[in-house]
């Protein structure tokens, strides 16, 4: 993807998220390899400014319309400034780019990913959810437009990491590990009582709001599971969950012959960020470095289901298949607002997605049309259930 003697174009869907700052820590630091054509943010107006002064972009697209004014009317970019979904399936799509970094959160970040996969681009992917959601879609795209997709997820970036130079058909399973998060060691009788504040401070990681509270229930395991699946074309059986809570080994893969390559480093999203910038080349970072000999013991062992039935929901809509990874990633996404809006307690948050997923019936194959459908009434199938539970 990356010659190294030639300038890399790109643009970065969700520049003012979490993901989409440290991609730019990391093109700062890349001397040059890269020049940032479009930024996007959906209501960040003040931070994205501050990334077109350093950045020079070509234009930015803001998707919310109430900001796309104020930003207007508030600075001199001098640059292309839009607003809208479709700008940013064009930004997403332009033949200026050779790659596209998705780092939308959630379902939002489907239809700009699958955009600009159609348009034969590659796609830096952190927007899990287009996978969850549309696996099939856009693996059948990936193949017929001959666009990449290169996970910035650490895991994924892991087993790819852990994949050069081998045959897949070699692979025995592959080892997602997860710290496990904030309430590893909670007693989930205690769950009701968690506050948002405590949800969110991840023991290892720094990452936006909704990926901490995915990552508190084990959910974020849940759709890394799915993504898998496509991603690496594995069967369900083949992908297991491993508790790692000191977050060095970001994931394993066993081969036929008993051998197991994992991949290593500090929990730093700058590092699988990079080499997905960079893929399959590697280049030169003042990241943080392991050192081995200080680390006291690395240890594993399985997840427990029942406290965190979210990773067992997980498993469940993927050997449904058809539309119930729709509807986990839906009835989630509303669940996971409302416990940061006040609405739900921590332990209400699975009872949303289970009650969604019964609730609703399958659909085997849906159409791109039929997965917005779906998502929607999901939303409001689990707002509803949210409503009578107050």
């Amino acid at each position: 993807m990356n010659n190294s003697r030639e300038v890399v174009k790109l643009s970065i869907l969700g520049s003012t998220g979490s993901i989409g700052i440290q991609t730019l820590q990391v093109i700062e630091q890349s001397r040059g390899k890269f020049e940032v054509l479009y930024l996007t943010t959906n209501r960040n107006i003040d931070l994205l400014y501050q990334q077109v002064q350093k950045f020079a972009p070509k234009g930015v697209v803001i998707r919310d319309y109430d900001m796309f004014k104020e930003f207007k009317k508030k600075y001199n970019a001098n640059i292309k400034v839009f607003s809208g979904e479709d700008a940013l399936d064009e930004v997403a799509a332009s033949s200026e780019n050779d790659l596209v970094v998705s780092a939308i959160v959630g379902f939002s970040g489907v239809k700009p990913t699958i955009s600009a996969l159609a348009s034969g681009k590659n796609v830096a992917l952190a927007n899990k959810e287009s996978i969850v959601v549309a696996g099939e879609i856009i693996t059948e795209i990936t193949r017929k437009y001959n666009s990449k997709i290169i996970s910035i997820d650490s895991e994924h970036n892991a087993i790819l990491q852990c994949l050069v130079g081998e045959n897949l058909d070699t692979v025995e399973e592959v080892i997602l590990t997860a710290s496990g998060g904030p309430f590893l060691n909670t007693d989930p009788k205690n769950f009701e009582h968690i506050q948002i504040q405590e949800a969110l401070a991840h023991p290892r990681w720094s990452m936006g709001k909704k990926i901490s509270i995915d990552s508190a229930t084990l959910m974020n395991k849940g759709l890394e599971v799915i993504e898998a699946h496509w991603l690496f074309n594995l069967e369900t059986d083949k992908i297991k969950v491993l508790i790692h809570p000191e977050s060095i080994i970001h994931s394993m893969v066993q081969f036929i012959d008993g051998s197991i390559k994992a991949q290593l480093g500090p929990p730093d999203m700058r590092i699988p960020i990079s080499f997905a910038l960079n893929y399959p080349n590697r280049f030169k970072y003042d990241f943080p470095r392991i050192n081995l000999a200080k680390i006291e013991k690395l240890s594993f062992f399985e997840p427990n289901h029942n406290k965190f039935p979210c990773l067992r929901l997980a498993y469940d809509a993927l050997a449904v298949g058809g539309s119930a990874p729709i509807v986990l990633n839906a009835s989630n996404e509303i669940a996971v607002n409302a416990f940061l809006g006040g609405k739900i307690t921590f332990d209400k948050i699975p009872a949303c997605i289970e009650f969604a997923l019964n609730k609703i019936n399958n659909k085997a194959k849906p159409s791109l049309e039929e997965i917005y459908y779906i998502d929607k009434l999901t939303r409001e199938i689990t707002e509803s259930f949210i409503n009578n539970l107050n």
